[in-house]
């Protein structure tokens, strides 16, 4: 494996890692719409992230994990891809805004809790691996390298119940913080926000 930074033609990739991953098909059944979802996804962490860290096997991306980190740059802006985003995020709020605000503001609260604590210097806003590669240990290594770059800093990042939340406990990560939500969408959707934090 080896760290390089992610060819765009990757893209497509990222976006089906993130679709399986995640479950998002199990809150989203027409498949136009899960796919106009996971792009915007992609593009929102995207687009967000001070390191795009990439492993590759070749020319065979294994995993992507994405960090914003205080105070360095935003190199991945673009105007594009915050517009894809800015319209999504209308058709959303307008269409399943009761079904996504619990998600966000059981977020927003178990933040606020454990910023009262804790001065967190970065987020991890994003982590998947390839799931159909017969590699092992690529979250582990892409864990290993933003530590090498950020070591001693800060760090958290949400997830839950319907993500592989345990990768996380076995590598260390505190959780914080925990909510139950009821996601309304085109299927109702039980699940539990959680809140991971550690020091790098």
């Amino acid at each position: 494996m080896q760290i390089k930074e992610i060819d765009k033609k990757d893209f497509k990739k990222v976006i089906q890692y993130a679709i399986k991953g995640m479950h998002f098909d199990e809150y989203l059944k027409n498949d136009f719409i899960l796919q106009v979802y996971g792009r915007y996804f992609w593009y929102l962490e995207y687009t967000n992230a001070t390191q795009v860290i990439a492993a590759y096997e070749r020319d065979m991306l294994l995993g992507v994990l994405i960090a914003d980190m205080k105070d360095e740059p935003k190199p991945y802006k673009s105007f594009w891809k915050g517009l894809y985003v800015k319209i999504v995020d209308g058709i959303q709020n307008l269409f399943f805004g009761g079904g996504v605000m619990p998600y966000n503001e059981a977020n927003k609260e178990m933040f606020a809790r454990y910023t009262e604590h804790y001065n967190p210097d970065g987020e991890i806003r994003f982590l998947a691996a390839n799931p159909d590669s017969e590699i092992k240990g690529v979250g582990t290594y892409l864990l290993n390298e933003l530590s090498m770059r950020e070591a001693g800093k800060e760090i958290y990042l949400f997830t839950d119940t319907n993500c592989t939340y345990q990768f996380y406990e076995r590598r260390g990560f505190e959780r914080i913080g925990e909510k139950e939500i009821v996601l309304e969408l085109s299927v109702n959707v039980g699940l539990k926000c959680l809140l991971y934090r550690k020091k790098l």
